[in-house]
């Protein structure tokens, strides 16, 4: 923005609040548009049949990285942001970053093949909590500043508060909706179909490994 431009605006009495700005930004653009590369990865999984390559323990740590962020997203929404809020933040970070390293690992030694585009959707769901991260320490600069101190002369540091103007009942159910939707429903599909096809594949090995010792011993009856 130019120096005329700021002019003209404050000219006209048109104040822009940052803060109200960034948190409509965090409520009503990220974190809704988190579900839109999450679908987007459940979708590749699908078409590189996950089932039949790394299987339930892929799906489970898909699972896994769900609750690293949910847990975190959950807590924000009902509780004011404070050290023992930005820790978990922090923390959910950290552990989901690990975690996604180690899934890319699991698939790629499975040998399901993940694409340049999967690759690409999970550059957009290791960015986002870091994104959402960065918006909330700088709208909470306070809190960040308290936790750097250890909380020191904040009775209210370590334990959860809930917010002092808590989000709307239909904001709420409107975010819980679009989990189930978007994420529960689509993951908890993907880790069915993972258990069905292993409890599937497990039973034909055990039913062709009976065949193999029925026809070793019929082989070795005619022998005699």
């Amino acid at each position: 923005m130019s120096i005329d431009q700021a002019k003209e605006i404050s000219a006209t009495g048109v104040t822009v609040d940052v803060g109200d700005v960034t948190t409509r930004y965090l409520l009503y653009g990220l974190l809704p548009g988190w579900f839109v590369p999450g679908v987007a990865d459940w979708v590749m999984h699908r078409r590189t049949r996950i089932e039949e390559t790394a299987g339930t323990k892929e799906s489970l740590i898909h699972s896994l990285m769900m609750a690293e962020v949910g847990i975190p997203i959950a807590l924000t929404l009902r509780y004011e942001v404070n050290p023992l809020l930005l820790s978990v933040q922090l923390g959910g970070a950290a552990v989901h970053e690990a975690t996604a390293l180690w899934d890319v690992r699991t698939a790629v030694e499975s040998e399901r093949e993940v694409k340049p585009v999967e690759q690409h959707i999970h550059s957009f769901l290791e960015s986002l909590p870091f994104a959402a991260l960065a918006s909330l320490m700088c709208l909470h600069a306070d809190q960040v500043k308290s936790l750097l101190r250890g909380g020191r002369g904040d009775p209210d540091a370590w334990r959860l508060v809930p917010r002092r103007r808590p989000l709307s009942r239909g904001y709420l159910v409107g975010i819980a909706a679009a989990i189930g939707t978007c994420v529960l429903l689509p993951y908890g599909e993907e880790l069915l179909r993972c258990v069905r096809t292993g409890r599937r594949n497990r039973k034909n090995d055990k039913n062709a490994r009976s065949d193999a010792a029925h026809w070793t011993a019929a082989r070795s009856g005619k022998g005699r």
